[in-house]
């Protein structure tokens, strides 16, 4: 697993997050040690999926990156006839999501397929779960309630929707904390000042978080009947719905 250096040089340190190959190919250990929780949301999807995807449906990781929830899902899936449809927008992503698949042994596993587009442009039917990890943050907040109605559209009854996201909470003192904590937990990751100020500069107006309320709202709009935080790590959450 090659090491996330991206920011700790000068080079392209002022230009806007995407993800390129660079981040391609250091983005496991980048997740490893940005995201607090990160693993503990992939090993529920796979026990979440054991318990919810119904035989004959459709399972979808929109915005896929390298295929982590995807994997999950695909050892974890025990009845027949389903399929898996993996997308993200990144073609270098794509690339190496296909290679993560390939090599991963799984002997008459649930059939994956790998998808280059925007995840607004993928019609959603018969799915009984969709996952949206890290996901949802980097659309602009005018395409949200039109993306999470859609899949509510595309779900069967009784279908699990997975979402996890950064967040901002509600109370000031509370969020200047919970950024403080993220930040420490960076460090004690090997990222130095430097590398957390640049990364943090790159994402600014491209991850925009909301708060917990305002995701549980867009649900219970969109028409899931229950919602409600599973996991969080500081500002880190992740949120099952249920149609």
């Amino acid at each position: 697993m090659s090491k996330d250096t991206i920011y700790a040089t000068a080079e392209d340190a002022d230009k806007p997050f995407t993800f390129n190959q660079a981040v391609a190919d250091v983005f496991p250990d980048m997740l490893q040690r940005s995201i607090p929780g990160y693993a503990a949301s992939i090993e529920a999807i796979g026990s979440l999926a054991a318990r919810y995807v119904t035989p004959g449906s459709t399972c979808y990781d929109l915005g896929c990156s390298l295929g982590a929830a995807t994997l999950a899902m695909r050892f974890a899936i025990k009845m027949p006839g389903c399929r898996i449809i993996a997308v993200d927008n990144a073609p270098a992503m794509v690339r190496r999501c296909n290679e993560v698949l390939a090599a991963a042994e799984n002997p008459g596993a649930t059939v994956v397929e790998v998808c280059h587009a925007d995840i607004r442009d993928i019609e959603i039917a018969d799915a009984s779960m969709v996952v949206m990890n890290y996901t949802l943050q980097f659309l602009g907040i005018a395409a949200r309630d039109a993306i999470i109605a859609k899949i509510h559209a595309g779900m069967l009854p009784g279908g699990l929707f997975l979402l996890s996201e950064k967040v901002v909470d509600e109370d000031p003192h509370m969020e200047e904390l919970l950024v403080d904590l993220h930040h420490e937990h960076k460090r004690r990751n090997d990222y130095s000042q430097l590398e957390i100020s640049r990364k943090r500069a790159a994402l600014e107006n491209v991850l925009v978080p909301e708060s917990v309320a305002a995701h549980r709202t867009r649900l219970a709009q969109a028409g899931f009947v229950h919602s409600g935080v599973w996991l969080r790590y500081f500002n880190f959450v992740s949120i099952v719905a249920i149609k």
